[in-house]
């Protein structure tokens, strides 16, 4: 199967300066799509892997109202910002919120295919860990409600007499679950069952104490 081509999304009303930034792109390489407005943008979205390039001043959806739709997506695209009229404040919230890029519209075109090289390599790294999460989740739907419960505790550091305490059960009844649960995922320690659990994401903000 060959690998999906990633398309830089380009946002503006400007169709001029949209058209010239296309040519651009395209010329330098990239699969270009384009767009006059961010909700027609939006409303075409699909799955596909690639970064936005967005003015961020536009009628109705602003390229930061833009950016908060993307964020809200399972696998929202990386935002790189034009503006023909930058400020302090607007620029740092759009950082704050995951932009790769702000850029004026007058920047050095090297800059700007650097910022989309950027974005297009951060949306592939984003998109091989969102695969690799999902296959290491996939090992866990082996297990019963309770062995997850007691995984929890587990990876929390917790010892079997504080789990059978906590979940009200015997510690004999603890150590068979422990012992199911890593037959069943084919793992040899609780540092192997903790690192396996993180690579899920099982139990985000579990602070687990890893050798």
């Amino acid at each position: 199967m060959s690998e999906t081509v990633p398309i830089v999304h380009v946002v503006d009303d400007d169709a001029s300066f949209l058209v010239a930034l296309s040519r651009l792109l395209k010329a330098s390489g990239y699969a270009v799509r384009t767009y006059a407005s961010a909700a027609d943008f939006i409303a075409k979205l699909d799955d596909g892997a690639g970064c936005v390039i967005t003015d961020l001043r536009m009628p109705g959806m602003d390229g930061l109202d833009l950016q908060q739709a993307l964020m809200r997506r399972t696998n929202g695209l990386p935002v790189v910002f034009l503006t023909g009229e930058g400020d302090i404040p607007t620029t740092v919230r759009a950082m704050r919120q995951g932009a790769e890029d702000v850029l004026t519209k007058r920047a050095p075109k090297e800059d700007l295919l650097a910022a989309v090289e950027r974005a297009i390599a951060r949306d592939a790294s984003l998109r091989e860990e969102s695969t690799r999460r999902l296959a290491s989740r996939v090992r866990f739907l082996t297990l019963t409600s309770r062995e997850l419960e007691v995984l929890r505790h587990v990876v929390s550091g917790r010892l079997n007499k504080q789990i059978a305490a906590d979940l009200g059960i015997n510690e004999r009844t603890v150590k068979l679950h422990r012992t199911a649960i890593t037959t069943k995922l084919q793992v040899h320690s609780v540092a192997e069952l903790t690192r396996l659990a993180q690579a899920a994401g099982l139990f985000d903000g579990i602070q687990a104490n890893l050798p």
